[in-house]
């Protein structure tokens, strides 16, 4: 498959280090600013809001290390998927919010979205043999 040699294996390695990456920058960001984000989740209703921010923050971490390394890269996708169904519609409710703030709800959504459906892309993609990888699989 193009994705396990050549230039194919050299493109989606930076794909799997930006991808990754981004999501273990955010993980830790909810170890690092914890109460902060609880008490926007308490605003948003979350129900155990610290426990959930750091839950979250845990799933983000072990998705993204996951897809960097190439580690478990079905478990690791689908960690980030399942953080997105579950969160996105959660804390990016664009339309019960008041018109000053639905914009940017709206672009938080969407980027939601559009970061489950490479997450998607990713667990399509785990049962092949991903180049620069630590190769540690299920074989899913």
């Amino acid at each position: 498959m193009a994705i396990d040699a050549g230039l194919g294996a050299i493109v989606f390695l930076i794909a799997r280090i930006l991808f990754g990456g981004l999501f273990i920058y955010q993980g830790l960001n909810h170890f690092l600013n914890t109460d902060a984000m609880a008490e926007y989740a308490e605003f948003k209703n979350v129900t155990a809001a610290r426990f959930g921010v750091l839950a979250s923050g845990g799933l983000l971490v072990l998705g993204g290390l996951g897809i960097l390394l190439g580690v478990y890269p079905a478990i690791a996708a689908g960690l980030l998927v399942v953080f997105l169904l579950i969160v996105t519609p959660q804390m990016h409710d664009f339309w019960a919010v008041p018109e000053d703030q639905q914009q940017d709800e709206m672009t938080s959504f969407i980027k939601n979205v559009e970061l489950l459906a490479a997450s998607l892309v990713f667990l399509a993609l785990s049962s092949e043999t991903w180049a620069y990888a630590l190769g540690i699989g299920l074989g899913l």
